[in-house]
C-alpha cells in the first residue's frame, strides 16, 4: 500500500475511490472496502482512499469534537490489512475546507486523482459548508458514482457514533459487534514511574496518541506483538489514587506471568470486556489489594473464554 500525503503530491492510476474519516474502522466501512475492491477488479482499476487528518470536527468544533477510535497510524494499518492499493492522507485545513463543491468533484477527484468510480456511504457530503451531496457528485461525467446503503445490527446503524457510545457506556461486546473486531489501542511501551512494580503488579505504559480515548476504565486484555496473543488486565484512565483529576489519561497493562524488558516495543492491546470505573482509593495497600481482585477477575475471565 502506498501513502500519500496530501491531493497535491498525488499521481494516481486510473482508480475506484472512496472517501471518509474511517474512523475505527467498523463494520460499515469494511462493507464499503469489500465493494470498492469489488468494483475495481472487474474494472481493472487500482483502489485509492482519502482520508483527512485532522478529522474535519477536530478542525472546526476542536474540544468539542469527538473522541478518536483510531490513531492515523492505526488506521494506515487497518487499510493496508484490507488490501487498498493507494491511500491519501489529506491534512484537513482552511485553505481544504473553502473548496468549493464542483472544484472538489471535477479538478480533485476527476483529475488529480484519476478516479473512475467513486464509492461513498449514503450520507456523504463534501464541499465547503458541506454543500455538495450525492446527486451533485452523481453528476460527474468523468467517473461513475455509487453509495451503499446503511449497514445495521439489531436495528441499530452501525457508525463511529455508535462504536464512541458503546465505548463510553462499557459495552465492549456491543463495540466489538459494531467493530468486527476487539476494540484496541496500540502504541510504544514507554517509560513509567514504576509504581506497579513496587505494588507487585508491573505494567506496560503503553504510549496514547491521543489524550481523549473513547473509554476509560479497568478491563479484560489482550496483548499482541510479543509472539503469541498474551492475556492482561488493562487501566486506562487518569489513576484517581495516584494523580490530580487533571492529569492526562495513561494506559498501563499487567500481562500475566511475564516478565521481560519490553521498553520501546510497539505493542496492540485489544479490550475485552470491562471490570469496573476507576475508583480512588484510601491508601496503596488498598489500591494494592484491589488491583489482586481485578487480576483474579481477569485470569477468571480469560479462563471461561479458553
Amino acid at each position: 500500500m502506498r501513502v500519500i500525503r496530501g491531493l497535491f503530491a498525488a499521481s494516481l492510476p486510473p482508480c475506484a475511490l472512496t472517501i471518509g474519516n474511517f474512523d475505527g474502522l467498523h463494520c460499515g466501512h469494511a462493507a464499503i472496502l469489500a465493494e470498492l475492491k469489488s468494483v475495481a477488479a472487474t474494472r481493472s482499476l487500482c483502489t485509492a482512499v482519502l482520508t483527512f487528518e485532522p478529522h474535519p470536527r477536530e478542525f472546526f468544533a476542536k474540544e468539542n469534537a469527538p473522541t478518536r477510535l483510531s490513531s492515523l497510524r492505526e488506521k494506515l494499518e487497518y487499510l493496508q490489512a484490507a488490501g487498498i492499493d493507494y491511500v491519501i492522507v489529506q491534512p484537513f485545513n482552511t485553505r481544504f475546507a473553502g473548496l468549493n463543491a464542483h472544484t472538489f468533484r471535477d479538478e480533485i477527484l476527476g483529475q488529480r486523482l484519476a478516479a473512475r468510480y467513486v464509492l461513498v456511504g449514503d450520507d456523504f457530503r463534501f464541499g465547503a459548508g458541506r454543500s455538495g451531496d450525492f446527486s451533485l457528485l452523481a453528476q460527474s461525467p468523468v467517473f461513475e458514482t455509487q453509495h451503499l446503503p446503511t449497514i445495521a445490527h439489531e436495528g441499530l446503524r452501525v457508525s463511529s457514533t455508535a462504536v464512541r457510545a458503546a465505548l463510553a457506556e462499557g459495552k465492549l461486546k456491543l463495540a466489538t459487534q459494531l467493530l468486527g473486531r476487539p476494540y484496541s489501542i496500540s502504541g510504544r511501551v514507554v517509560q513509567g514511574q514504576q509504581i506497579g512494580h513496587r505494588l507487585g503488579f508491573p505494567t506496560a505504559n503503553i504510549q496514547l496518541k491521543h489524550n481523549r480515548p473513547p473509554l476509560s476504565g479497568i478491563f479484560v486484555a489482550e496483548v499482541h506483538g510479543l509472539g503469541q496473543p498474551l492475556p492482561a488486565v488493562a487501566n486506562l484512565g487518569r489513576r484517581p489514587t495516584l494523580e490530580n483529576p487533571d492529569a492526562l489519561p495513561v494506559l498501563e497493562v499487567h500481562i500475566f506471568d511475564f516478565d521481560q524488558n519490553i521498553y520501546r516495543r510497539h505493542l496492540r492491546v485489544d479490550f475485552l470486556h470491562k471490570l469496573r470505573d476507576e475508583a480512588k482509593f484510601p491508601d496503596l495497600d488498598s489500591l494494592k489489594a484491589q488491583i489482586a481482585l481485578d487480576c483474579n477477575n481477569a485470569r477468571a475471565w480469560h479462563a471461561a473464554r479458553a
